[in-house]
């Protein structure tokens, strides 16, 4: 029998993903489970398996085609399968994979992105569809795997970007290969006139881009956005993290001020738990997490991502600086999986690694709030009756205010100040109170 096996939903709300790479070849037999094409989606860039045994008959699409929700990948030849088996067969739908848990330059963009639902997996179809042969790409006419950013630049710069060799995934250029090659291009011949500069450029909007756009919309439209700024005097912490830095160097791991604000909001959650809640206006209810899972937005070529750290109440500073780490090594390779982009509960963004004092962040609906963190500056502040110079952290925060209230925020904010101001507080688990300091985490 022919199976026609379509690229289905991998996420929640996918509705399209790029061909990056083919890994069979028309004739070739495959096995359930072994992966078929790396696809990049608005979120991740994956590996598709097979969802049957047989032989490749067909492949739809080549390297660098758009490829919808609901078209063909490939046709699979299922020897041996006929008749009502056949058709039993075709209906089939396979089972999700399992799911296991995944375990500062790059953090700083103010805003969200959407993330993959609790469900995502990647369903076959017994529709068949006609056989159609991949056109065939003309020499000199080559499609080239790019970022946006790049395409736009090789195109001021006048390169041609089907000559420059990608170093990105999937062989895709990156705008540190463009900024290679611009200097590699000979330099151009006084006799011939100087190119008419166009009035404007474009580019299209890449998925990821677009799955922002939608969700900025989506957030605007259906949370109403309080926003509450604030400082802080943080001379204690900025001498605690210089005290802890050799030493978390000598782990190989750098330490920065993100890993003691992930700490402080995570410990304040434990005291507010409505802003680590989700409004549900259908079924009339707060949905109050039970987890604290802080999402840390990301800066990227490609745009933002908000990969998740789970239960930062209970991480020790090192396994918050290690996974930062991590994140700001994989993201902008596109590298995280799905399982990293989803669960969060609350959102932080570190603008202040970019420069920016203050925001108006915008909050990863459906979660009711986002923390925003500004640039450190020397500011002249009171202690003891005298005027210094202090370090200062600006901090600015939106919430949902359907639900939570400006005395909630009010009261939350002073709490993650005065930890910040009292970084021993922050080496030692604590459970606001109750029952004392519980000692540093594992």
């Amino acid at each position: 029998m022919k199976y026609i096996f379509k690229f289905a939903d991998i996420g929640e709300g996918l509705e399209e993903g790029i061909i990056i790479e083919w890994y069979v070849e028309k004739g070739q037999s495959i096995s359930s489970g072994d992966p078929v094409v790396k696809m990049e989606t608005d979120k991740v860039v994956t590996d598709i398996p097979s969802p049957k045994d047989g032989i490749i008959s067909q492949r739809f699409g080549a390297v660098g085609d758009t490829i919808k929700v609901g078209d063909a990948l490939v046709e699979i030849d299922i020897p041996g399968v006929e008749g009502e088996e056949a058709v039993k067969t075709a209906a089939e739908q396979p089972l999700p994979p399992s799911e296991t848990k995944v375990e500062e330059k790059g953090f700083g963009v103010v805003g969200t992105i959407e993330v993959a639902g609790e469900g995502a997996y990647l369903p076959s179809s017994g529709e068949g569809l006609p056989a159609a042969e991949a056109p065939v790409k003309q020499e000199g006419t080559r499609k080239v795997l790019a970022t946006p950013v790049a395409r736009a630049m090789a195109k001021d710069l006048g390169i041609d970007i089907t000559t420059i060799t990608g170093t990105g995934p999937a062989g895709r250029v990156t705008k540190k290969d463009i900024e290679r090659s611009k200097h590699q291009q000979p330099a151009a011949s006084p006799a011939q006139p100087a190119p008419v500069k166009e009035q404007f450029t474009s580019q299209p909007l890449s998925m990821i881009r677009k799955t922002i756009a939608r969700n900025m919309i989506r957030s605007k439209q259906n949370a109403t956005h309080m926003s509450v700024m604030d400082e802080v005097e943080i001379t204690p912490l900025v001498e605690a993290r210089a005290s802890l830095k050799p030493h978390f160097a000598e782990l190989g791991v750098n330490i920065s001020y993100l890993p003691f604000v992930i700490r402080a909001v995570s410990m304040a959650l434990r005291e507010y738990p409505i802003l680590n809640a989700e409004l549900d206006m259908e079924a009339e209810r707060i949905i109050y997490k039970n987890n604290i899972n802080i999402g840390i937005a990301v800066d990227a070529d490609d745009g933002l991502v908000v990969p998740v750290i789970p239960d930062t109440d209970q991480k020790s500073l090192l396994e918050l600086a290690t996974k930062l780490n991590d994140f700001a090594t994989r993201a902008p390779k596109r590298e995280l999986k799905l399982d990293e982009l989803k669960g969060g509960t609350f959102s932080i963004t570190s603008f202040g690694s970019i420069g920016g004092y203050y925001a108006v962040p915008v909050i990863n609906y459906p979660l009711v709030a986002i923390l925003g963190v500004g640039k450190i500056t020397h500011k002249p502040v009171a202690k003891d009756g005298e005027i210094v110079v202090g370090n200062v952290l600006p901090i600015s925060m939106s919430v949902d205010h359907r639900i939570v209230d400006g005395g909630d925020v009010a009261r939350f904010l002073n709490l993650v100040l005065e930890y910040l101001q009292n970084p021993l507080l922050l080496l030692s688990m604590w459970d606001g109170g109750k029952e004392g300091y519980k000692g540093e985490s594992k």
